[in-house]
């Protein structure tokens, strides 16, 4: 299971990578929804990190118990 999230936490990179394209490609044509994209995707991108310390955590805290 913990390799399932491991795997998933990438998805988290990929659709910030998504919404920081889209927010550049829609600079030109709606400033306003551009930023929303920009927002998105700083705050995806912030919770890909904390996940991946909290899981790392989880992981050490398992391991040490065993």
């Amino acid at each position: 299971m913990n390799k399932l999230w491991k795997f998933f936490q990438y998805g988290y990179l990929m659709v910030a990578f998504i919404c920081l394209v889209e927010g550049i490609v829609r600079w030109n044509i709606d400033r306003s929804r551009s930023y929303l994209f920009l927002g998105f995707a700083i705050l995806i991108t912030l919770v890909f990190f904390l996940k991946r310390h909290f899981r790392k955590k989880v992981v050490k805290r398992n391991n040490q118990n065993k």
